[in-house]
């Protein structure tokens, strides 16, 4: 069981390090977006240097990696070092076997959207899963080990003054549209992992709760917590069942207290916050 979890979260790493590379690779790099980390360090250094953005970004992040080993040590996990190579290694590998001298549309707000959206989507589910592809997170776990710095506060000045050095290097709409990428960024990441983790919370006030928890513990494979209560206007005794569900299990659950318990009172809650079993541990 421990391997087919470990094989199904490297897994998860590789597919999600490939939406990453998609949308570094055939978004951002050849637009010359500039909008925070290594990548965008390395759309800047390549225009300036003989090197390619690839190339750089490959050189950058092994030289982080192994001031990770050197300061972080055991606490340096092999998750974010094979993401950050698989990363580096794809990157590098696109550019020899799909060379791209100009972007893919003539759209650059289309290929915005996609340089933020698909690596945003990547990160957020390696976040999920307490991952990173490397980069500037690396910088973050040096610091919040050595220092008391607000390290977000850190990451986000560090992102700015990358994507401001666009204005320098490249042309003023390049740059406008790389500051348009990092506000848009962090939102679409926060977005993107709280709908993962979206799940649904459960407040079912019923007179028979044997036959909820039954179907929940049964059929959902979840578990409920009942509670003895009191009617405030007919002092009627009842109970309330407390349940939280992914979302599939939430329909499920919502059609069948319908049918079996139709004088049942619901109150259904969005969540993504749920720390237990089953959910984040």
């Amino acid at each position: 069981m421990k391997i087919k979890k470990i094989a199904k979260e490297y897994a998860l790493i590789t597919f999600s390090t490939l939406f990453i590379v998609v949308g570094v690779y055939f978004f951002k790099f050849p637009n010359n977006f500039t909008f925070g980390g290594v990548t965008g360090i390395s759309v800047v250094i390549g225009r300036i240097t003989p090197f390619t953005p690839g190339t750089v970004n490959l050189i950058l992040n092994v030289l982080l990696l192994i001031l990770g080993f050197i300061f972080i040590g055991k606490g340096f996990t092999l998750k974010t070092v094979y993401s950050s190579m698989l990363l580096s290694g794809c990157l590098s590998a696109l550019e020899k076997i799909y060379p791209l001298r100009q972007p893919l549309t003539d759209q650059p707000m289309l290929d915005l959207v996609f340089a933020v959206a698909l690596p945003a989507f990547g990160s957020a589910l390696l976040f999920n899963i307490d991952a990173s592809s490397g980069g500037t997170d690396i910088v973050a776990l040096i610091l919040k080990k050595y220092s008391t710095c607000d390290i977000g506060r850190a990451l986000f000045f560090s992102d700015v003054l990358i994507t401001l050095s666009a204005f320098f290097v490249f042309d003023i709409k390049t740059a406008l549209f790389s500051t348009l990428g990092l506000l848009s960024k962090s939102l679409a990441i926060d977005n993107v992992i709280e709908s993962i983790n979206l799940a649904k919370y459960f407040n079912v006030v019923c007179s028979n709760p044997n036959t909820i928890c039954d179907y929940i513990v049964n059929e959902l494979h979840r578990s409920a917590t009942v509670l003895d209560a009191k009617g405030a206007y007919s002092h009627k005794h009842n109970y309330v069942v407390l349940t939280a569900l992914r979302r599939p299990q939430a329909v499920q659950l919502r059609r069948y207290i319908k049918r079996v318990e139709p004088e049942a009172f619901i109150l259904i809650s969005n969540t993504s916050e749920i720390i237990g079993k089953g959910f984040h541990e």
